[in-house]
């Protein structure tokens, strides 16, 4: 018998992506709630008791509803992509390429936390340097970004692409979260094992799909004063033998005059650049990505795949 798949929140950005991702698929049964009826709560909730994998695809207060309503006995295991559960340590964080295990753990897991797209980016930079004791702990970690407008869901799809919306957006890029309080911070601080809050400064480009992430280092804060090439031979090594991840060899890095956020649009891959002058003291460590793609959706699916071959 096939598995039954319930998107909850289906009809969002995250939720159609991952619809229209498994459409072609004949190893999966996906049951949906009409649109029209996407309020009916007895409705969703049989569906979620019904379902062997539910990914929820909603804000937080109502992921945390819909947790509620599975019933104690029941199987249904859950994809949760909303920040709700992202620190949670009963939930495995659905970075499968995090470190060597999070695969299996993923795999094991009845309840799995689907990553933000911009800690993809982060975490994937920070963290094998931190497990390598190269990244001391309490590094002031400084996290630049930008990405398609459609991480910000139909609202914000809306404002950027209709000009008679009344909040209609005209910027070709802006920045926001200006307070350093964007709700991802916590999720960049636990997984990319720091003891300091990151600074997080995102932003927005007027292009649909893609992201670019950065954290520049000084070299000589670091432990040991690593080169350029010791970091990038971290990196490597952590990610070796990894599809999904590609990190590009340091002759390219560092020769690129620019790297394009759309690159990787469309797709679920990451790319990943150590950049800068081998003998500037300075290290820009750079995530390429799509925020829909690894970032979102991709993502989604991806841990789904794992969690159904286990």
């Amino acid at each position: 018998m096939k598995p039954k798949i319930f998107i909850d929140g289906e009809h969002g950005t995250t939720g159609l992506q991952i619809r229209s991702r498994l459409a072609g698929r004949d190893d999966v049964n996906v049951i949906s709630i009409p649109e029209a009826e996407r309020r009916n709560d007895q409705m969703r909730q049989d569906h979620l008791n019904e379902a062997d994998i539910a990914i929820l695809c909603l804000p937080d207060a109502a992921s945390r509803q819909a947790i509620g309503m599975l019933e104690g006995s029941n199987s249904t295991r859950v994809i949760d992509t909303s920040t709700a559960y992202r620190t949670d340590p009963e939930w495995a964080y659905g970075f499968a390429e995090m470190e060597k295990e999070q695969a299996r753990r993923i795999a094991e897991a009845r309840l799995v936390a689907n990553p933000g797209c911009y800690p993809t980016g982060a975490i994937a930079l920070i963290r094998p340097l931190r497990m390598n004791d190269v990244l001391p702990a309490d590094y002031p970690i400084t996290v630049n970004a930008v990405s398609g407008y459609t991480g910000g869901g139909k609202q914000l799809i809306a404002q950027m692409e209709d000009k008679a919306h009344p909040e209609h957006i005209a910027a070709p890029h802006f920045a926001y979260g200006l307070s350093l309080q964007h709700k991802h911070v916590p999720e960049m601080r636990e997984h990319g094992l720091l003891d300091r809050k990151p600074l997080f400064s995102p932003s927005v480009g007027r292009f649909a799909q893609g992201m670019i992430v950065q954290v520049p280092l000084y070299l000589d804060m670091l432990n040991g004063s690593p080169t350029l090439a010791d970091i990038h031979s971290v990196l490597a090594d952590h990610y070796a033998g990894q599809q999904i991840v590609e990190v590009v060899s340091l002759e390219e890095s560092t020769q690129l005059a620019r790297i394009d956020a759309e690159e990787l649009a469309g797709t679920d891959g990451m790319k990943l650049f150590v950049c800068g002058s081998p003998d500037g003291g300075h290290v820009n460590l750079v995530a390429l990505l799509d925020n829909l793609g690894k970032g979102a959706s991709g993502a989604a699916v991806q841990n789904m795949n794992l969690m159904l071959a286990s």
